[in-house]
């Protein structure tokens, strides 16, 4: 191992924010542990640079999977400087008594349970290893801060993930280990085209939000990801300048 090699862990990088950051940091030099579910989609996100992809399919939801996984990671790359926690799930846009105790209890296994469970396999693995440290970036999205109509599970695991961030980012300082959060708004991904066809907004109606490229998403990780140990992003945003974030609602 080159000691100027860089590693990287990212989850759901099988499309989307998490496919366009896997693969911005493979460009810049990391070789990326992409994980998720579908293994296929794993392939074409490492199609981009297959000699620094490592696929892993994974439901990182659960505890023995997950365990598995970073035990797979350690072997092959014998540390982990970066962890992007970016698997997610969203819920029915309905009404709360509507809404399932299954579908809630989806959401809260994907966003937040898998985030934690990879921060702690991630924290243990930083901790013990030389040089000791690494980052750890949450996905948190605008709904970290403001929800959208009807998303009762989204909108309660991303503010459960700013107290994950802050934790980690409290803890991690004994060890050298960062943690940071980027809030993601209207990156255009296939969960995102709706926005293009009009979404509920807070007075009821229907309407059209701008987008920005998901490439800018993928641009800030790597900001975040390329900073030394002694800064951190605690909170960043980014986002389609023009949608109803500021003065939402």
């Amino acid at each position: 191992m080159s000691e100027f090699q860089k590693f990287a862990l990212v989850t759901g990088a099988g499309s989307g924010i998490g496919r366009a950051a896997a693969q911005a940091l493979m460009g810049a030099g990391y070789r990326v542990a992409l994980v998720g579910r579908r293994e296929q989609a794993l392939r074409e996100t490492a199609a981009a640079d297959p000699a620094r992809a490592l696929v892993l399919p994974a439901d990182v939801s659960k505890p023995a999977a997950v365990t598995a996984l970073f035990e797979r990671v350690h072997a092959e790359f014998g540390r982990l400087d970066l962890l992007f926690n970016n698997a997610g799930t969203g819920a029915p846009a309905v009404p709360i008594d509507e809404l399932s105790y299954e579908q809630w209890q989806a959401v809260v296994d994907v966003n937040l349970t898998a985030s934690f469970l990879c921060a702690q396999a991630a924290f243990k693995l930083m901790k013990t290893q030389s040089p000791r440290g690494g980052r750890i970036i949450n996905n948190g999205s605008i709904s970290a801060h403001a929800p959208r109509p009807f998303s009762i599970a989204y909108t309660a695991t991303k503010h459960a993930i700013t107290g994950l961030t802050k934790t980690l980012a409290l803890d991690g300082r004994a060890h050298d280990i960062a943690c940071g959060q980027l809030d993601i708004g209207n990156a255009l991904t296939e969960l995102t085209q709706r926005m293009t066809r009009g979404v509920p907004q807070a007075n009821g109606e229907l309407a059209v939000e701008p987008t920005m490229d998901v490439a800018h998403a993928a641009s800030a990780i790597l900001y975040m990801a390329q900073l030394p140990l002694e800064a951190n992003v605690q909170f960043m945003t980014v986002m389609a300048t023009k949608m109803p974030f500021v003065g939402r609602g």
